[in-house]
């Protein structure tokens, strides 16, 4: 088989990471993208990586992202939207949105939008880290999604989960036509530091003495390893939501084919100055 490149973003740690350390067994060309630059380094020189680091709180790094991704990469096999994290108080980025919204979801619609036609003419397969606190917290207000009239860190980052699952099947309905798969998963409880800077009571479950009952950052990156080089159409079919490497129920609104219509028209919206 041809040596595949695969880009995985917020792989500078937790399950990113250890996701990157598996497919580079493989013998595929792996790409981390991490915010923090020595952490992300550290992870691409320990497994012979490629590195490349953005922000993705800043839209316009997004694009720079990009730009240099379609310059060094013709073919892109994978691209693993796996960056994001709850965050504390309600904020604004500079580019004017609520900062969970963008981190988890319009910064990975953004590059995936500015890298399509590449992940299109690669017959690629699109893999976005969602959650099953899309479940939990996720109640998405299509004309409220800057969270300015109600806010909690749970539910921004719910919200941003449903997003990640609307945003896979939209995907999958615009572009499986021609030849691009998708799929979206939760990782299961892991053992991270990815809510350590929210106001979110899960940071105090991820620091405490359950830790030891969590997943593994290994355990946890497992579906995303089997979606990456599984068989679409075999081993699992685009535009889903999976979970312990089988199908799983997704929330009413994460079944909304309008919603997720909706969501990608707003998107679009919002990121159309990075886009020409």
């Amino acid at each position: 088989m041809d040596t595949r490149t695969i880009i995985i973003t917020g792989a500078s740690s937790g399950i990113g990471e250890a996701a990157a350390r598996t497919l580079a067994q493989t013998g595929d060309r792996i790409i981390v993208v991490g915010r923090s630059a020595k952490r992300t380094q550290a992870v691409a020189e320990d497994i012979g990586a490629d590195i490349f680091t953005a922000d993705f709180a800043r839209l316009d790094q997004v694009q720079e992202l990009a730009a240099a991704l379609r310059a060094f990469y013709p073919r892109i096999d994978v691209l693993a939207n796996n960056a994001g994290g709850i965050m504390g108080r309600r904020e604004l980025t500079a580019d004017g949105n609520e900062k969970t919204f963008q981190v988890n979801h319009l910064a990975p619609f953004l590059l995936t939008r500015l890298l399509q036609d590449v992940l299109v003419a690669s017959q690629a397969r699109v893999i976005n880290t969602s959650s099953v606190a899309h479940k939990l917290f996720g109640r998405l207000d299509i004309k409220d999604l800057d969270a300015a009239k109600r806010y909690s860190a749970n539910r921004a980052y719910g919200n941003a989960k449903l997003a990640n699952i609307l945003f896979t099947r939209e995907l999958h309905h615009r572009l499986n036509g021609q030849g691009l798969t998708t799929a979206a998963f939760h990782p299961g409880g892991v053992a991270t530091n990815f809510s350590a800077g929210s106001s979110s009571y899960m940071r105090f479950l991820y620091g405490s003495g359950m830790r030891s009952y969590m997943l593994t950052p290994a355990q946890g990156a497992q579906t995303l390893v089997w979606l990456a080089i599984g068989q679409p159409g075999l081993d699992w079919e685009s535009g889903g939501y999976y979970a312990k490497r089988k199908p799983a129920r997704v929330s009413g609104q994460g079944r909304d084919a309008a919603l997720a219509t909706q969501l990608w028209d707003w998107s679009e919206e919002r990121v159309g100055k990075w886009v020409t």
